[in-house]
């Protein structure tokens, strides 16, 4: 795949930020918006994908019902590489694939989740680099603590070895007609891009992430993105 397609566009990122969710577990408050520190959650993250020099273009994705919200957001922060809001659909790859369309084609595209503010330029520098390497990376970091396997009755039925396991991170980035054709052909629900991508038959490798790059799924991870972002 390191010998993507030339000529879609230039040699950097274009990010496509996924922010449709539901916000199931956040209690019944839509994540996307919700305030920190006196700026929705969602500008934060492309306030700080703006930044990096390995991007030159932005696409927001939200549900149908915030899109009008969305919109109010991007004019606000008036970031140009900003170049479309648009309205997701019922899954996650549904509206990856709806930012996929309204990004264009291109030759590097990067995946991320709204919901994690606290990504940095450098990791989408990682990016960059690694995609241009591999043509399919995902930030992802080391996992800490020992994982168990539960089945039925909370019984434990395996331990992996540790020094194998990463959490898996976003921005994933791709090639774009990579990641294209793996969304076109996918019959099943994925959890990422990553693993639709892998189902294809692609090879997909790893960068370092960061630990402090969480996504907020719970109202107690909110608390700590607000204390990271506070401390810049």
């Amino acid at each position: 795949m390191n010998n993507a397609r030339q000529g879609t566009s230039d040699g950097l990122l274009g990010v496509v930020v996924v922010a449709a969710g539901r916000s199931t577990r956040m209690g019944g408050t839509d994540k996307t918006f919700v305030d920190v520190l006196g700026a929705p959650l969602i500008a934060y993250t492309l306030r700080r994908i703006a930044q990096s020099d390995a991007v030159d273009r932005i696409v927001l994705v939200v549900s149908a019902d915030a899109l009008p919200d969305g919109e109010a957001v991007a004019q606000e922060l008036g970031i140009p590489k900003i170049a479309a809001v648009c309205a997701g659909g019922a899954r996650r790859q549904d509206s990856v694939l709806a930012g996929l369309a309204a990004m264009g084609r291109r030759r590097w595209v990067a995946i991320h989740d709204g919901a994690r503010p606290c990504v940095t330029p450098d990791i989408l520098s990682r990016a960059l680099h690694e995609v241009r390497e591999s043509g399919a990376a995902i930030a992802a970091v080391p996992v800490k603590d020992t994982i168990k396997v539960v089945g039925d009755g909370q019984v434990i039925s395996a331990t992996p070895d540790r020094a194998t396991l990463w959490a898996a991170q976003t921005p994933q980035a791709f090639d774009y007609q990579t990641l294209l054709d793996a969304h076109r052909a996918a019959d099943v629900a994925y959890t990422d891009d990553a693993a639709m991508v892998e189902a294809a038959g692609h090879r997909v490798t790893v960068f370092w992430g960061d630990y402090d790059n969480l996504k907020v799924t719970t109202p107690e991870d909110l608390d700590v993105a607000r204390l990271l972002l506070a401390r810049g």
